[in-house]
This record gives C-alpha cells, sequence and structure tokens, in this order.
C-alpha cells in the first residue's frame, strides 16, 4: 500500500521558516519517500505505507521538540490504479 503525507507546522513566520518547520522539512526530504514536495507552509510526499509511518511518526517528535505548537497532518491511500500509472509512466519515460 502507497501513502500520502500533507504536515503543516505552526506557528508560522512569514519572514524566516521558523525550527520546527525546517525539522519538518528535514524529516520528510531524509524519509526516502517519492515525490518530496517541501514548501515554506507545508511538505508533501508519497511512498510505501511503512516508510511514510515512520517518516510521520520522526516528524512529529522532531518538530514537536522544535518548538512547534501545532502539526496539522493528512495521511491518504494512493489508490492502486494512481500508484500503477505512475510506476507505469516512469517505466516508459526513458523509451521516448
Amino acid at each position: 500500500m502507497r501513502l500520502r503525507v500533507e504536515c503543516t507546522t505552526e506557528p508560522f513566520d512569514l519572514q524566516e521558516a521558523p525550527p520546527h518547520a525546517l525539522a519538518a522539512r528535514k524529516v520528510v526530504e531524509s524519509g526516502e519517500l517519492d515525490e518530496v514536495d517541501v514548501g515554506p507552509f507545508g511538505n508533501t510526499a508519497e511512498g510505501d505505507a511503512s516508510r511514510v509511518l515512520e517518516t510521520v511518526d520522526t516528524l512529529l517528535r522532531s518538530s514537536l521538540a522544535a518548538g512547534a505548537t501545532r502539526i496539522s497532518l493528512q495521511v491518504s491511500v494512493v489508490p492502486e490504479e494512481a500508484a500503477d500509472e505512475d510506476g507505469a509512466e516512469a517505466a516508459g519515460a526513458g523509451e521516448r
């Protein structure tokens, strides 16, 4: 099973990324996940369920330890056909 995780940490700082946001970004980038998208207000990534869940655990612990007062988190199951299409597209990409 594949999962997609989206997360945002608070409080926001519009001038620079706070330590808790940097901690969340670091965890997501190092989580060996696919389709990682990090931004100023949130992060999104996909991957194998076990890796996503391990990453979420680490993200929560790291962000809270770095000063987050709220973490908004959404975890969704990636439908099999979407995962299959992504794999097929990736496999066929080098054939053009």
